[in-house]
């Protein structure tokens, strides 16, 4: 009797340490099973919140460089019915720039020199643009500034090279004589000329 009772407490025994064992590995793998999903959910709601970066229309880039023969290196020629400047190089070789030019009435043809080079000049319009008197000075860097960021000055100074505070206009015959250019390219074109460089304005 002493025997059985043994043998009985012994099974008792084992089986209460393997109830615990199987609730042990059951509970150690609950929070494995929990976690992968959850992990996967702020995953899948995180990736939409984070931003993309938006891409920046692509254009052309100017200048290009393109052949150009008949002209004198160092020399800009500027094609009005073309809406193109060209810095001539050597070679039979010119940097090319999209420009606006004179409206029609406005634009003018002909040869002259560069006499100013302004970074960011003051811009006053001239009585033929302002009811007959001269209009406020505004001034150098200012977003209503139509000079943009560089001028360069010709046939003192009643016309010039120019940047723009609308850069939509380049490529029209928009302005009242000047050649207007983006302002990246006029800063470009400030950086090679000088003051004497030649400047031909064609049909």
């Amino acid at each position: 009797m002493t025997l059985v009772l043994r043998r009985t407490a012994i099974f008792i025994v084992i089986v209460m340490i393997w109830a615990l064992l199987a609730a042990a590995v059951a509970h150690a793998q609950q929070p494995q099973q929990l976690q992968q999903p959850v992990q996967a959910k702020l995953e899948q709601q995180a990736a939409p919140v984070q931003p993309q970066q938006a891409q920046p229309p692509q254009s052309k880039q100017s200048p290009t460089v393109v052949p150009l023969a008949g002209y004198r290196a160092g020399t800009i020629v500027v094609k009005t019915s073309d809406r193109r400047l060209y810095y001539v190089l050597k070679g039979d070789k010119a940097l090319e720039f999209p420009v606006g030019v004179g409206k029609q009435g406005w634009a003018w043809f002909g040869r002259a020199a560069i006499e100013g080079k302004y970074i960011k000049p003051a811009w006053q319009a001239p009585p033929e643009l302002h009811r007959g008197s001269y209009g406020p000075v505004i001034p150098g860097g200012s977003p209503r500034n139509p000079m943009g960021v560089a001028a360069l000055t010709l046939r003192k100074g009643e016309y010039a090279i120019h940047g723009t505070n609308n850069p939509k206009s380049i490529g029209g015959f928009v302005s009242h004589g000047c050649i207007r250019m983006y302002n990246k390219d006029i800063t470009k074109l400030y950086a090679m000329v000088s003051v004497g460089t030649p400047v031909i304005v064609e049909k």
